[in-house]
């Protein structure tokens, strides 16, 4: 089959068309920039050079019509006629506790996904637009949504209940979700893969460290717990986000400063992290960067950075029981030895060792890093969600598409 993928943002749509017979993306690509100046179409075919295409891109419709159409360009594309896509895969951020697998999309699941806009304000109503302007596009088309939470949907619920009045929980739905759910699937899975055994017989850590990360433990392939929380600012330190706090913290500064709710969220969510500490970026390489000269604060949000991984990947080890293998993916985890090095740092009690030369080598490719004598296998698996929501398009579209 031929599933289009589409993962869309407020202002832009990232998209792969995929090819489940072979696991190939035949190609890959976004529109950036959606409804401003200058708005960008970056399109890879897997045979040819990329392109980019500058064109004025009003809204998602446009947007999803301007991949069609490259998709079947002459030049450019890889499928003569859009009829040849059999089916459409949607990440949606937030299932809720409704949803915990991934769903075709019926006017009916419309409604409820909008009803779960107030648990990610920031993510599903882009996630949704996207759906919208894809029906329009490709009206006769099935559809599947894809969500970022159903991973971690039979989490026990001493790990995703909240130390506060548990009417809350039952009146608005506060609890820990989790996200980055196809991530964590796919490298978990391939780990096993890997290792030669069954995930179901496996304990595994994943951390996928980007500009936003999070750490999950899986138990048998199912997350028993998960670092984000309620929404995706809980656990690590990331790019921009605080992570874990005190939540007196904030209370305090925004009746100092007298902040406003929105000024408060925007403080913790786009000040924070690596840009908050070092004043520099929240892009690690360049934080790093700077540390090798010595730049104040740059260590610094490196150390903190590495040091909250470093207990967390701890603190699953206990609630697992034990530890099986700890695999490093997305942009952070793929491509600097660096924050691994410091990951594992003092946890050879663990029974995890890594192998500096084999660390290096492992920049963006799949790779087992573990020392020969590691009681633990340590991997570098470059993740694709894509692949993931792709198989799950398939697998529940079935033999109606084509």
């Amino acid at each position: 089959m031929k599933i289009l993928v589409l993962n869309c943002g407020s202002s832009s749509v990232k998209y792969q068309l995929i090819d489940t017979d072979s696991d190939i993306a035949l190609a890959k690509g976004s529109v950036s920039r959606i409804g401003m100046s200058a708005s960008v179409l970056t399109h890879k075919p897997h045979d040819r050079a990329e392109v980019k295409v500058s064109a004025e891109i009003l809204d998602h419709i446009n947007a999803v019509n301007y991949v069609l159409s490259i998709l079947v360009s002459p030049n450019h594309g890889v499928i003569k006629d859009k009829a040849e896509i059999d089916a459409v895969g949607h990440r949606v951020v937030h299932g809720g506790e409704q949803f915990s697998d991934s769903v075709r999309i019926t006017p009916e699941l419309m409604t409820e996904l909008r009803a779960l806009i107030e648990l990610a304000p920031l993510h599903n109503p882009h996630n949704i637009r996207g759906i919208t302007a894809c029906r329009q596009s490709l009206p006769e088309v099935p559809m599947v949504a894809v969500f970022d939470t159903s991973l971690h949907h039979k989490m026990p619920p001493h790990a995703f209940i909240y130390g506060i009045p548990y009417v809350f929980y039952k009146r608005y739905g506060i609890r820990r979700y989790g996200f980055h759910g196809p991530s964590h699937r796919y490298v978990s899975d391939r780990a096993a893969d890997l290792m030669g055994k069954p995930v179901t017989d496996l304990k595994i850590i994943t951390a996928h460290l980007g500009n936003g990360a999070s750490v999950t433990a899986l138990d048998g392939g199912v997350s028993i717990d998960t670092s984000m929380g309620f929404t995706p600012l809980e656990g690590l330190m990331m790019g921009t986000r605080s992570g874990d706090i005190d939540p007196a913290v904030i209370l305090h500064i925004m009746a100092r400063e007298e902040l406003s709710l929105h000024e408060g969220n925007t403080l913790l969510n786009k000040h924070s992290g690596l840009i908050g500490i070092s004043g520099i970026s929240s892009d690690v390489r360049e934080v790093i960067e700077a540390a090798d000269v010595d730049h104040p604060n740059a260590q610094l949000a490196i150390d903190v950075f590495c040091y909250r991984l470093r207990k967390y990947i701890g603190a699953y080890t206990a609630a697992l029981g034990g530890l099986d293998a700890l695999v490093f993916t997305a942009g952070v985890g793929e491509n600097s030895a660096v924050i691994r090095t410091l990951a594992v740092e003092r946890l050879e009690f663990l029974g995890i060792r890594i192998d500096e030369g084999k660390n290096i080598d492992a920049i963006g490719r799949e790779m087992d890093i573990s020392a020969e004598d590691a009681g633990v296998r340590t991997f570098v698996i470059p993740t694709n969600e894509e692949l993931v929501i792709a198989r799950d398009t398939e697998r529940i579209v079935g033999p109606e598409a084509g």
